[in-house]
């Protein structure tokens, strides 16, 4: 670890470029870390425009899956190098959040398409006739 004095204020540096106060507060990226973040962002979206607006996959299907890639990949990009989110980071808490934030929306999304699967196959098929006829 490295200690520089910048402007009257110490910040050590660690191996991964994010600099953090000296007195212990939250760590805070560099300018690099920063514009890394964005040049990954601007990649990660252009790529996705790219491919629609010049329909280089013909098929949509195919389209559709590698623009939800990118998206889980912007998300990434976007937890790491600007809200600062790793293991380590507040004692290991946000991470903590975020696994138990998504496994909450896995469980719901998986649930809600399963009842709404059974349900559908539940029902009594009932024709456009039979429905305007019925009391």
């Amino acid at each position: 670890m490295s200690v520089t004095a910048k402007s009257g204020s110490a910040h050590a540096s660690d191996k991964h470029g994010s600099a953090t106060p000296a007195h212990g507060g939250p760590p805070h990226g560099t300018a690099r870390s920063y514009m890394t973040g964005f040049i990954l962002s601007v990649v990660l979206t252009a790529i996705p425009f790219w491919l629609v607006m010049g329909n280089v996959l013909d098929d949509t299907t195919k389209t559709s899956i590698v623009i939800m890639a990118f998206a889980v990949a912007q998300i990434l990009v976007h937890m790491i190098y600007f809200l600062h989110m790793n293991t380590k980071s507040e004692g290991g808490w946000t991470f903590v959040s975020l696994v138990f934030t998504l496994t909450l929306v896995v469980v719901t999304l998986v649930g809600s398409i399963w009842v709404m699967y059974h349900m559908d196959q539940n029902m009594m098929p009932m024709s456009p006739h039979e429905a305007l006829t019925r009391p």
